[in-house]
């Protein structure tokens, strides 16, 4: 079986811990050819990441540059044809289920059914004090969450859940999800992330686990499933180190993959060995152009080797 492989967006989360120095100036045009390439490439997804706001001590390090991942997403669908859709992460336990399900059933409903919902914790304490929610207890709200979106998201006009936090039924929500079931990938390394990701999802993201790190992860989650007795398909997933298509001649640091396409697949097609069903790759690169040719090359002469 083929090993899968989408990206994170560049532009739309500048973080210094990823961004290049050229996303700073660019925007929505940018985002719009970078897209259309991943898709002429075959890439299976576009994700983007979910932020309310940055607080200051942290605002050097992140940024504040976090683009809404519904509006983006939405805005991206309609310039594209077959790539999914991924959110990585939404933060759902910041907005009620009701509220998320609206636009997350209407994203899916007009991009013909390419939504992934990620879901994580989140980190940012300022954030959910902002909003009003409880940051110590995310995890117990993040959990009741996923149920209540399983039943806001799937095929009820009228969706009903019952739970400590969240109440409803006999509100109609239409459009409804394109899919008959909208695929939950859950994203988080700790044990508890692991653990809401095997017994909760459909599908695990890691968060920075190195390669040496996920055989042991995916075990335990395997492990997790089986007794639950969990049923029906799981998407184990990985990010990559940075990658380069061919011989770089500029400096893009030591953790970088580099080499011609037989090169990188065969250390790519490490991860499928694990047990990994597809990975996230993210390319280093110094124009929006380099990037999207390295977007072009990687679906042309790598991803066939995998």
């Amino acid at each position: 079986m083929s090993l899968r492989y989408g990206m994170q967006l560049p532009v739309q989360s500048q973080s210094t811990l990823y961004a290049e120095a050229w996303e700073a100036a660019a925007g929505p045009d940018d985002l719009l050819e970078i897209a259309r390439a991943a898709d002429r490439a075959g890439f299976g997804y576009l994700a983007g990441c979910d932020h309310v706001g940055i607080p200051r001590r942290l605002a050097a390090a992140m940024s504040t540059v976090w683009y809404d991942p519904v509006a983006t997403l939405a805005f991206l669908a309609a310039a594209t044809e077959r790539v999914r859709l991924l959110s990585h992460v939404a933060i759902v336990a910041l907005r009620h289920p009701l509220l998320t399900a609206k636009q997350y059933a209407t994203l899916d409903h007009l991009s013909g059914g390419r939504l992934v919902l990620g879901v994580g914790a989140g980190h940012v304490q300022e954030e959910f004090e902002a909003l009003g929610v409880d940051f110590r207890g995310r995890g117990a709200v993040l959990d009741e969450c996923l149920d209540a979106l399983r039943a806001a998201l799937g095929p009820e006009e009228f969706p009903e859940h019952h739970g400590k936090l969240y109440d409803f039924e006999g509100l109609g929500q239409r459009p409804r999800p394109a899919q008959d079931r909208v695929p939950v990938w859950v994203g988080g390394s700790s044990p508890a992330a692991v653990r809401r990701a095997a017994l909760k999802g459909d599908g695990w993201l890691p968060q920075g686990d190195p390669r040496d790190r996920l055989p042991g992860q995916i075990a335990r989650i395997r492990e997790l499933r089986e007794k639950a007795g969990a049923r029906g398909p799981f998407t184990v997933g990985a990010i990559a180190e940075p990658l380069y298509v061919g011989t770089p001649r500029w400096e893009v640091g030591r953790r970088t993959l580099t080499g011609g396409p037989q090169e990188l697949a065969e250390s790519l097609r490490a991860y499928r060995a694990m047990g990994v069903h597809q990975i996230q790759v993210r390319f280093r690169s110094r124009s929006r152009s380099e990037l999207t040719d390295q977007i072009a090359a990687f679906g042309a002469e790598v991803a066939p080797e995998l």
